[in-house]
């Protein structure tokens, strides 16, 4: 079977693929981004260095002989002009030097927009993704403005749009927050449904090159 990695088209599946693959032990990483045009190009130089689209067995053998395993995330949207992309890896050697941080690190993962943070939930630790602490800040600041004016319509708008965000526990807790904000501020419009991540594919799958 040809060796694949997936490309997600949506934010939701590459988060949801992130939050899959940490509990499982990629908790390494490193990131950037690349012109379009090269994203495939990039897909496969990382499967030959990383061998990132190897299969469950050739995992756990690479396992067994002290190796790291990794994984690629691309975040690839429609008409996209530049393609954002993060690499996940599991304790052991790197064929191959990066520069790589660690997701329990005091500096969390911040990528596309949204922070990687662990909750505690029935007393077992879990991960989620939440907004960074500027967006956040970004969305009161224009909440109490809209609400200063007493622009209801405009307030409705902003907490549809902001409800409409990846639906993981953080998003949707945060989300919550801002319309308790809003209803406290003198908001009395339409307060929207705060939706949970369903499971989603992680993104339409690309045949790499074989590694020589």
């Amino acid at each position: 079977m040809p060796a694949t990695t997936p490309i997600a088209h949506c934010k939701t599946a590459a988060l949801a693929r992130v939050l899959d693959s940490v509990p499982k032990g990629y908790t390494r990483y490193t990131s950037g981004e690349v012109p379009a045009n090269k994203a495939y190009a990039l897909a496969n130089k990382l499967h030959e260095r990383h061998a990132i689209g190897a299969t469950p067995a050739r995992r756990l053998t690479r396992k067994q002989h002290g190796l790291a395993n990794a994984l690629l995330v691309m975040y690839y949207p429609p008409d996209a002009q530049t393609v954002q992309w993060l690499m996940l890896f599991t304790p052991g050697e790197l064929e191959s030097l990066e520069q790589l941080r660690d997701v329990t690190d005091k500096k969390r993962l911040l990528w596309l927009g949204y922070e990687l943070v662990r909750r505690s939930e029935r007393g077992k630790a879990s991960w989620t993704w939440r907004r960074s602490k500027q967006e956040m800040a970004d969305a009161y600041a224009l909440l109490n403005q809209q609400l200063g004016k007493g622009h209801q319509a405009a307030v409705q708008e902003t907490l549809q749009r902001l409800a409409h965000q990846p639906g993981f526990h953080g998003v949707r807790e945060q989300a919550w927050a801002l319309q308790q904000h809003a209803w406290h501020k003198g908001y009395r419009g339409e307060r929207p449904p705060l939706f949970f991540v369903q499971k989603v594919s992680h993104g339409e799958r690309l045949q790499l090159s074989e590694r020589k």
